[in-house]
């Protein structure tokens, strides 16, 4: 997840994001973000070296006013659900 985020990163996705109590935000200038203000560029499921049941998931987002950044969660059983619930609203736009 480590070398994902940071390829990301050096293409440009810099924000880092979060989401808590259903808020989905951008870390450093706490600006919060609806659904339909965001767009999943591409995405990258991972599974952990030593357990494949270890998984997570990185979206690479953008935002309607071009913010461009990150946010990583479990994937399956330990995921947060309302992130999921969340992320399902979110457009769908992965580049080619």
């Amino acid at each position: 997840m480590t070398e994902a985020l940071k390829e990301l990163k050096g293409r440009g996705f810099t924000t880092n994001f979060e989401f808590l109590n259903t808020t989905f935000c951008a870390v450093d200038s706490g600006r919060i973000f609806k659904a339909e203000e965001l767009s999943i560029l591409e995405h990258h499921r991972i599974e952990g070296v030593s357990d494949p049941d270890d998984e997570s998931i990185v979206y690479a987002i953008e935002t309607s006013d071009e913010i461009r950044g990150a946010i990583a969660d479990a994937y399956g059983v330990y995921s947060n659900p309302e992130l999921e619930v969340f992320m399902e609203k979110v457009k769908m736009c992965e580049e080619q």
